[in-house]
């Protein structure tokens, strides 16, 4: 196994729930919240679906599924952790994350910073190997009517010397 790999994730979900909303381990407000199984944050979730298909090690569902009891309410960064050991164990590496957040009404730009910062701690990797980027659909869609929010990750991993 040598050189690298790139893994793709994605996740969507509705703004619909309690709050908060947390994205990528930070809060992001505080008067909206999504419906889901565990926390609901899209960017740790397509974030650690990327880095389950760099390694070619199923998808998040497989893992974590909504059915297990222990999903209820689970912390996405933790699991996000747990991914990035499993990574480890198969011989492989984050080296760089690329996340875009497709959301109408929360703006990220106050929050990207700590979003960065939160990634790379959990990665393990410098801040300028995780990108956070933001952009809308420009009121079309479920997404551009406020319902709902979705994160794409790319993410790069290398093997273990």
């Amino acid at each position: 196994m040598a050189g690298a790999r790139v893994g793709w994730g994605f996740d969507v979900h509705r703004l619909d729930g309690d709050p908060p909303l947390t994205l990528g381990g930070v809060v992001v407000s505080d008067t909206v919240g999504v419906t889901a199984t565990s926390d609901g944050d899209v960017v740790a979730h397509a974030v650690t679906d990327a880095l389950l298909g760099a390694c070619a090690l199923g998808d998040l569902g497989e893992h974590f599924p909504s059915d297990d009891p222990a999903s209820q309410g689970a912390d996405s960064m933790g699991l996000l952790g747990r991914v990035v050991d499993m990574a480890s164990e198969t011989g492989w590496r984050t080296s760089h994350v690329d996340v875009t957040v497709v959301v109408e009404s929360i703006r990220i730009a106050p929050h990207r910073v700590s979003m960065i910062r939160s990634l790379a701690t959990v990665l393990s990797l410098d801040d300028d190997a995780v990108s956070v980027k933001a952009t809308t659909t420009d009121g079309l869609g479920f997404i551009g009517e406020g319902q709902g929010l979705a994160a794409i990750a790319m993410l790069t991993v290398v093997a273990l010397t």
